[in-house]
């Protein structure tokens, strides 16, 4: 039983679980209902329930459910708005500077011979967006607290550019460098924010769009996390994530709302510029956005509010008493809205007003310049700065704040509202000469005359009011935002001796490579201090991966901590959460993994202490799922490890096709910053983490992220050689097991045999079957890193290209097969692009064997057979090879062929038939 003096739960809307203290007041309450519908009927009843729900609404200690949508006006009365702190004719003037600097910025970028476009509208239709957060409410990292993170929309770049011209943190040189990285270098600037283009400027790369709703979520989950956990304090940071309206139409935009709502994230805020119009034209031409989005965030639990109308609007709503004018903008389409602000005041007041005589009636006294003048809340300053107070006090759930702007507002005719203005990168002179006339900036007409596509910017000088206010404000609230910065407190890395066990093999127990991962993070976090930095996140699959062993220890994250009965807390490995839980278990959710790899890879840079987030996951569903995260995460400069688990395309028996990871290490080989690995061996897993480690988090730290490919199939995994070739293994191969010449000729043919992964043993078996069958002495790599290879090679390349005077380097690959007997088959368990990355460099007869085409649910040994990747499709290679070379019969490769019956998937051996898929 709930106390009386306790809220309680409300389900769904559903009162049902509520202790009723007074039966007999519920009664007469809803027997006045029935009265109403009786006399007023059903309209009248419904009007009053739902102001009544509204109402209720607002006094937040109620708690009652959300109305999913409300009335096409500001949340905020006017009546109810904050006091404006700023200075607002010096505030206007910084806005009008911005706006030109901003579009000259794109105007010159668009000159002869350069022709690199960039976006105007966008920012124009912002700047009062952001402008109110730059003055007022973004502290820089210097700020007690530390900064807040700001997420800048993408097609605003420019804007962020002008204001750190006016900042002098940006030079003219710079500005004329936009666009032109190398060919304007060092002045060259990214189009958009790309932290690893402009490392000390841009903090997060968003203009891949749906990244930037769903990295800021995971930002602010993590930043929570690390106050919850006692890494850190992060409690007086925000973070502000900017999107478009058409920008939410992204899966991952809205995919992950219930995520912030779930953790309460107060610490968060989306401020969405409903400018009513996406890339080609409007958003939602027959709808509402606003009223879709309000719906969408309000039933997913956050606190919405509403800038639809400026100022202006304020009377006319007031004088309102039939609601004739909420009701014409309730009904009044987004395409209509859209074409009254490509029109003039006349339009709108024929077209708008004229739907209904008592809104006419309201605006009969108003000229068409007083209607024209009539703005969107987003252009009100003292609108957003209520807005923009209200979502930093909200407690409890995530805001977001939707700000209805024009796109290309104060741009002019050509640019307003129109469905190109996305598209339309330049001015007619025309166009500059109003533009300048409206903002009042002191360039004359003949300067613009002389060249319109090089109108000057404009900077009054460090000296200027403006100027000087713009700097107080900045250093009142803790310095520059964007800034990003790297320095942070150093990683103590685990010594040697946590790397013994795994390198002692595993005996006569059969381990996958997966679990000796595992093992060997757990050795790591016996380090007391390394440990705490360290940051698993598993999207649901943690028993697969062997990890659950770490639930009753370290336990799983939550916010709210653990407030039920798990089913299975009598076991040993129960589900734990905790409040400091240190596990980020994110559900069946792959893309908010990679955001959660982000937040942590980065918190080096954002936060000024290094983690070490290791994100585990069915290899399948990475790099090909979430692939275009990585590369958010490769512009962010993120650190971490990656582990494809259950890798392989034959490895995973009865899972399916799409299970099957034939193609991951060459999907991984396309992100420049990512290393990607794919061992066979448990010591060869702690000398590449080993490797990682020092290389991220070292003294000469590297902006890169490891990549190791982790299988499922057991095998005994054998003790590391005392000779063990350690160099080798970083750099990408080493001879884990040559041929011998026991029981043959010593004249006997040479082969070599490049494996990979879970193929070595295969390749192994071929070994066997090659000397006992045909007299053949292999030798057999184990080939760790096929990209780091290929990119071993290609950097020789380029310098004997570029850079003769230095002369030749030989690449690694060369180095150590050159002289070695016989032809080379190269084999993986994936496609033979993977393998034939090093094609090119490989001295002599190369091929290669791959699982080219889809997977499918069968044994091991069949799959590998279908293929002709195991053991004896080895051997038949190679015999082909070598006949073709004339060293061995030409009939040797049929013969072996009908001997191992190679067409038969029944055939097949190569493999363990053990370990869980």
């Amino acid at each position: 039983m709930i106390p009386r003096e306790e809220l309680g739960p409300v389900l769904n809307g559903l009162p049902t679980t509520l202790p009723d203290t007074d039966p007999e007041e519920t009664r007469e309450w809803l027997e006045s209902l029935d009265a109403m519908v009786g006399a007023e009927g059903e309209n009248r009843a419904r009007t009053v329930l739902l102001k009544m729900l509204e109402h209720a609404r607002s006094r937040s200690k109620l708690e009652v459910p959300a109305l999913t949508s409300t009335d096409y006006i500001n949340t905020i009365s006017a009546a109810d708005e904050a006091p404006f702190p700023g200075d607002e004719k010096l505030e206007q003037q910084i806005r009008r500077l911005l706006r030109w600097n901003a579009a000259i910025t794109v105007q010159r970028a668009q000159r002869p011979g350069i022709g690199v476009g960039g976006h105007i509208s966008t920012y124009a239709s912002a700047v009062t967006l952001y402008e109110v957060g730059m003055n007022h409410f973004w502290r820089g990292q210097d700020a007690p607290g530390g900064g807040d993170q700001v997420f800048f929309q993408g097609h605003a770049a420019p804007g962020m550019y002008a204001r750190a011209f006016l900042e002098g943190r940006l030079s003219e040189a710079d500005l004329d460098g936009f666009r032109q990285e190398k060919s304007a270098a060092p002045h060259g600037m990214p189009s958009y924010p790309h932290p690893r283009m402009m490392p000390e400027f841009w903090q997060f790369p968003t203009v891949s769009m749906g990244l930037g709703p769903m990295d800021a979520i995971y930002q602010a989950s993590f930043d929570k996390y690390l106050t919850n956990r006692g890494v850190k304090d992060c409690s007086d940071q925000h973070v502000w994530a900017f999107l478009g309206d058409g920008e939410m139409d992204e899966p991952e935009s809205r995919g992950f709302l219930q995520v912030a709502a779930n953790e309460e994230l107060d610490n968060l805020t989306f401020v969405i510029n409903c400018n009513l119009q996406r890339l080609d034209g409007p958003v939602r031409g027959n709808g509402k956005i606003v009223q879709e989005l309000e719906s969408t965030f309000r039933g997913a639990g956050w606190n919405v509010i509403k800038v639809i109308w400026g100022s202006g609007w304020d009377p006319l709503l007031d004088a309102d008493h039939d609601g004739a004018l909420v009701d014409l903008m309730n009904n009044t389409r987004d395409g209509d809205f859209q074409t009254f602000k490509a029109n003039d005041g006349s339009y709108v007041r024929r077209e708008f007003f004229g739907r209904d005589p008592r809104t006419l009636a309201m605006v009969e006294h108003w000229t068409d310049d007083q209607i024209w003048a009539l703005r969107r809340g987003g252009h009100d300053y003292r609108k957003m700065y209520t807005a923009y107070k209200a979502a930093t006090e909200t407690k409890g759930a995530p805001t977001v704040v939707l700000a209805c702007t024009i796109k290309g507002y104060d741009l002019g005719s050509h640019f307003a509202g129109r469905n190109a203005t996305h598209q339309m990168k330049k001015m007619t002179l025309d166009d500059l000469k109003s533009f300048r006339d409206r903002l009042d900036i002191p360039i004359s007409d003949a300067v613009l005359e002389a060249d319109p596509y090089r109108a000057p910017y404009f900077n009054p000088g460090p000296e200027d009011d403006r100027i000087k206010y713009l700097l107080e404000r900045r250093r009142a609230l803790g310095g520059f935002v964007p800034e990003r910065r790297t320095a942070h407190k150093a990683l103590a890395l685990p010594d040697a001796s946590h790397y013994d066990g795994v390198k002692r093999g595993s005996g006569k127990q059969q381990v996958a490579t997966t679990m000796a991962f595992v093992r060997l993070l757990k050795d790591l976090m016996r380090d007391k201090d390394f440990a705490p930095r360290v940051v698993p996140i598993i999207p649901d699959e943690a028993r697969t991966f062997g990890m659950d062993s770490f639930f009753p220890t370290i336990k799983i994250y939550n916010p709210h901590g653990q407030n039920y009965t798990p089913v299975d807390h009598e076991l040993m490995l129960s589900y734990r959460e905790a409040r400091n839980g240190q596990i980020m278990h994110t559900g069946i959710n792959e893309a908010g993994s990679t955001a959660a790899f982000i937040a942590a890879g980065t918190a080096y840079s954002t936060q000024g202490i290094a983690m070490v987030p290791i994100y585990i996951f069915y290899s399948m569903f990475g790099f090909q799922r979430t692939g275009d995260s990585f590369w958010a995460a490769a512009d962010q400069m993120a650190r971490g490890f990656i582990l494809g688990g259950t890798a392989g395309r034959t490895t995973l028996t009865g899972e399916g096709t799409q299970h099957m990871d034939g193609q991951s290490p060459l999907l991984a080989s396309t992100n420049p910053a990512v290393v990607s690995y794919d061992p066979a061996y448990a010591y060869e897993i702690a000398h590449i983490v080993e490797s990682g480690l020092h290389r991220m988090y070292g003294p000469d730290d590297e902006d890169v992220m490891f990549y190791l490919t982790v299988y499922n199939e057991p095998m005994v995994q054998p003790k590391e050689p005392e000779d063990v070739d350690v160099e080798g293994i970083v750099k990408g191969m080493h001879l884990v097991h040559p041929g011998s010449f026991e029981g043959v000729n010593a004249d006997a043919r040479r082969a070599q045999i490049l494996a990979s992964g879970v193929a070595v043993p295969w390749a192994l078996e071929a070994q066997d079957l090659l000397k006992a069958d045909f007299g053949i002495v292999a030798d057999i790599w184990s080939v760790t890193s096929w990209t780091e290879l290929r990119r071993d090679a290609m950097d020789a390349d380029e310098q004997a290209f570029l850079h003769p005077e230095q002369g030749a380097r030989t690449p690694y690959l060369v180095q150590r097969l050159d002289g070695a007997p016989g032809p080379v088959v190269a084999v993986s368990d994936y496609m033979r692009q993977v393998p034939d990355q090093i094609a090119q460099w490989v001295p002599g007869d190369y091929a290669s064997l791959g699982a080219d085409g889809f997977g499918f649910s069968d044994t091991r040994s069949a799959a590998r057979r279908f293929f002709h990747i195991d053991g004896p499709s080895i051997a038949v290679r190679v015999l082909q090879m070598l006949a073709a070379r004339g060293e061995v019969p030409a009939e040797w490769p049929a013969q072996a062929a009908r001997k191992y019956d190679l067409l038969n998937v029944n055939a097949g051996t190569s493999g363990n038939a053990g370990g869980d898929a």
